[in-house]
């Protein structure tokens, strides 16, 4: 009696214990310690919430920030964007932007959704370019587009003939040369900042992909037709041509990240 009162007592204790130490470790596996941020790669700044890591993050504000990225001049970036296409583009799309990603000319841009179904807040704005600008659009099109016909690898062109064609659709009785001179630097100027003439030495351009991409065709044959008409001397300084910007309609391109992304 006495040693199966001991065993039985025994058991009984034996299983308390366990039972003891079982809700305790459940009890303790129901909280989490607190991870210092230093010690939690996943959070980059105190109260992150994002789920896309620092690379996907970066190549999308640069996207929002830029009128195009270009794989030549951003190499990691573009990268990162094609490492995370899918989720960018998911990104995009919540705020009805499209991303169009241009393999072959190592190209990516946003472009505004538009709809008749739904109502679309307009994120990106159009910027027109003033008569000016685009007849060097237009010109820097043509010309990109002979020489490639011709098989050449790139085109390029020098200030002076810039000056000149854009001088030859502006009104012949103009007298006041010096100040339409001022006006085609200025938009000589805006088309290297947005991207489509990159300065290889003084005067001396060499016309960027870009612009075929932003003239096409078909754009291209209208334009064409309007400078040709004469239309272009009539009316106030915009017309034809438009670019999207970003939300503060910022420039295409942040030099200073281009050259810490090279």
């Amino acid at each position: 009696m006495s040693d199966t009162a001991v065993t039985d007592s025994a058991v009984t204790d034996s299983a308390v214990t366990e039972s003891a130490v079982t809700e305790s470790a459940v009890t303790e596996s129901a909280f989490i310690e607190p991870v210092a941020m230093e010690d939690d790669p996943a959070d980059l700044f105190p109260g992150d919430t994002g789920t896309l890591d620092v690379e996907a993050r970066r190549v999308l504000v640069q996207l929002l920030r830029r009128r195009y990225l270009r794989a030549d001049v951003n190499p990691q970036q573009w990268k990162a964007l094609i490492a995370h296409q899918q989720v960018i583009e998911s990104r995009l799309h919540d705020m009805f932007v499209r991303l169009v990603v241009d393999h072959d000319r190592g190209l990516a841009y946003k472009q505004q959704v538009r709809s008749r179904e739904i109502e679309v807040p307009v994120l990106l704005r159009d910027e027109p370019y003033t008569r000016i600008e685009t007849v060097l659009l237009v010109h820097l099109r043509s010309l990109f587009h002979r020489e490639s016909g011709a098989g050449e690898v790139s085109a390029r062109v020098d200030a002076e003939d810039l000056e000149q064609t854009a001088l030859s659709f502006l009104d012949p009785d103009e007298t006041n040369v010096a100040a339409r001179q001022r006006e085609i630097r200025k938009a000589v100027a805006r088309l290297a900042t947005e991207g489509f003439l990159e300065e290889e030495s003084e005067g001396r351009y060499r016309v960027a992909p870009l612009v075929e991409v932003v003239l096409s065709v078909e754009r291209l044959t209208e334009l064409l037709a309007w400078l040709r008409s004469g239309a272009h001397r009539e009316g106030g300084a915009e017309h034809a041509g438009t670019t999207e910007a970003g939300p503060d309609g910022s420039d295409a391109d942040d030099r200073a990240d281009d050259e810490d992304d090279a």
